[in-house]
């Protein structure tokens, strides 16, 4: 075989395998509330343990764990700063991972940010921060028909969604030191 044409062969085949291997990735979704709110509900950001939270979130996800975080979600923050509390939560481990928040989505907008998530392509895993109150929805268009409640008292508890995407596989604190206390975990299915 000449020399040229093996050079062409071979960089065919290495650029099919990429191509399979990139359209077979099927990323880990881990879905977590943003940190704690303030006691005034006008308050649309996080209070001092909220902040507190957004910093340890950068060991917990971050670049030397086991999440491998490729891509992270929140809702849109509106003019007015309503929704930013899961903007503010992730936006540390973002800039520490070199990634943009992808705000596209309306607190509300649980198929818009469940087609996001679906459409994710690139690498690593995925990170969506929510407001608890739309996370059963998500997970549920996601495919659990099974999705529990998320417990209004907790703000430390990741959900584990792995492909096909149709069932929560692991509950885990964020174990944030000063701020989570082992508890055991009350989940209705």
């Amino acid at each position: 075989m000449h020399p040229t044409t093996a050079l062409v062969l071979y960089i065919l085949v290495a650029s099919l395998s990429y191509v399979v291997a990139a359209a077979s990735h099927h990323p880990t979704i881990y879905l977590i509330r943003h940190g704690e709110k303030p006691d005034d509900p006008a308050d649309d950001g996080l209070n001092a343990d909220g902040f507190k939270r957004a910093q340890c979130l950068r060991d917990v996800f971050g670049a030397h764990s086991a999440y491998n975080i490729g891509y992270i979600l929140a809702p849109k923050v509106s003019r007015r700063g309503k929704h930013r509390r899961s903007y503010e939560t992730v936006l540390p481990l973002a800039d520490d991972l070199g990634l943009d928040v992808d705000t596209s989505c309306k607190s509300t907008q649980v198929r818009c940010a469940v087609r996001r998530l679906k459409r994710y392509r690139g690498s690593g895993n995925i990170l969506i921060a929510w407001r608890h109150s739309q996370m059963k929805k998500i997970v549920r268009d996601l495919g659990d028909k099974h999705a529990p409640k998320y417990p209004n008292e907790r703000f430390d508890l990741i959900w584990t969604i792995p492909h096909p995407y149709d069932n929560i596989t692991d509950i885990r604190s964020e174990a944030c030191p000063g701020l989570d206390t082992p508890v055991p975990l009350k989940v209705q299915l």
